[in-house]
């Protein structure tokens, strides 16, 4: 019999464990690796989620597992109005990574990053209105609840005033298009805005967005789009939230995904990669925008923020990405990842689309090509077929859309490891298919 049926640590984790989501997965992790986790039985499971879209260095590497013993035997915590070097040494290398964006105030949770960032946004302009797209997901508390349409919407009661929303551009389903059949995005966020400017008591504070929306289906904004949203807020006098929980980090081909734009975003946060597994986020912002919220006695103080320990961490995965060219690697090995993908959509037809860029790849599974009707059950046959092979991935089942893989294994994959992954998903949807 399997390790993973342990009977009694099913009967403990029922007992006690509160269910927060999706069901949990039916084995036990006992430790993981580079690219993979070993469950009970001691099998190797290929992680092309890297944990939770976050270890982008891959399990227990050997750096980060150096910096957390020697910073935990010199200082992990201190009283949050104290200092200490990882903190100033973590602020200043990324403010030097993106230029303009000179503040920087480490945390814990995206969640937490995006609270602290509507939160200047609201004092700085006065404001109390946040505008955010359909298919995002910025976090499950207070605010960051609020701007989050993905899920999670019912059941809760009333959320922030001032709460708007518009849809995300969709190339691969346009709600507006060109003559040729193309994505008019242009002129679907200019009716967006539109009707936000018919809602807005004139109090409009922020619109935060990801580059690239992940749990929204791997939709990525297009070149462009960034500007002309950055312009629509300044017409208005908002600020632009950019939230690069899973998009920062050399995981898109840049260190940031709003530089391939060449649009610098009001406020910045950070979360998942920039701590490489361990809860670490950031929020940078201007100098003019941070001297104006603590003129206006900005207050966002929390337990961990300015914590040495999961500061010394981020030290460190800058320094692995900037030695090892992971960047670089990001492109090189997303490029092989998406041919791979493209090759599974030329083979079945269930593979309706391939998006995304770098090492944050998109696959949409529907039941024609022709009318892209959602395959949402087919997606999770997908699913539970790989990962009986060795193979994790996470499914996005959202109305409107079909059922969208997001790929994301770390940065430091190797191309085996990535033919791996792909062989898998072939015979995972040919499975799939066949007893469908």
């Amino acid at each position: 019999m399997s390790l993973n049926a342990d009977p009694a640590f099913w009967a403990a984790a029922n007992t006690h464990l509160t269910r927060y989501g999706p069901d949990f997965e039916a084995i036990i992790v006992e430790r993981a690796e580079g690219s993979f986790v070993y469950d009970a039985d001691d099998r190797a499971i290929l992680d092309f989620t890297s944990g939770q879209m976050s270890a982008v260095l891959g399990h227990t590497h050997p750096d980060i597992v150096a910096t957390v013993d020697r910073q935990m035997r010199s200082v992990a915590h201190l009283f949050s109005g104290m200092l200490s070097r990882p903190v100033v040494d973590l602020a200043s290398r990324l403010a030097a990574l993106a230029p303009g964006l000179d503040r920087v105030q480490l945390l814990t949770t995206g969640a937490e990053s995006n609270e602290a960032a509507i939160r200047m946004a609201k004092l700085v302009t006065g404001g109390h209105e946040v505008v955010a797209f359909a298919q995002s997901w910025h976090g499950m508390t207070g605010a960051a609840a609020a701007a989050t349409y993905s899920a999670g919407r019912r059941g809760y009661g009333p959320v922030a005033p001032g709460s708007f929303v518009i849809p995300a551009p969709n190339s691969y389903r346009p709600r507006f298009i060109h003559p040729d059949g193309s994505n008019d995005w242009q002129a679907e966020l200019d009716d967006a805005f539109s009707l936000i400017d018919r809602q807005s008591t004139g109090n409009l504070a922020a619109f935060i967005a990801e580059p690239i929306l992940s749990s929204g289906g791997i939709l990525e904004l297009p070149l462009g789009y960034l500007a002309a949203l950055k312009r629509k807020c300044e017409e208005r006098g908002m600020l632009l939230i950019l939230d690069e929980a899973q998009t920062g980090i050399a995981r898109t081909g840049n260190m940031f995904a709003f530089q391939r734009d060449g649009v610098t975003p009001d406020i910045l946060t950070l979360s998942k990669t920039l701590g490489a597994g361990l809860p670490l986020a950031a929020v940078m912002t201007s100098q003019a925008i941070e001297e104006k919220a603590h003129e206006r006695g900005f207050l966002f103080y929390t337990t961990h923020v300015s914590d040495p320990l999961p500061a010394a961490v981020g030290v460190t995965v800058l320094d692995v990405v900037e030695r090892d060219g992971l960047v670089e690697q990001a492109i090189a090995r997303g490029a092989r990842l998406r041919n791979g993908l493209l090759s599974l959509q030329q083979k079945f037809e269930c593979v309706g689309d391939v998006r995304g860029r770098g090492l944050l790849l998109g696959l949409e599974i529907v039941t024609d090509r022709q009318s892209k009707a959602p395959g949402f059950e087919l997606g999770a046959k997908v699913m539970e077929e790989a990962m009986r092979r060795g193979l994790s991935m996470n499914i996005v089942k959202l109305p409107g859309m079909g059922g969208v893989f997001r790929i994301a294994p770390p940065l430091t994959v190797s191309d085996a490891e990535i033919d791996r992954g792909l062989a898998i998903m072939s015979e995972a949807i040919d499975s799939a298919i066949a007893t469908g």
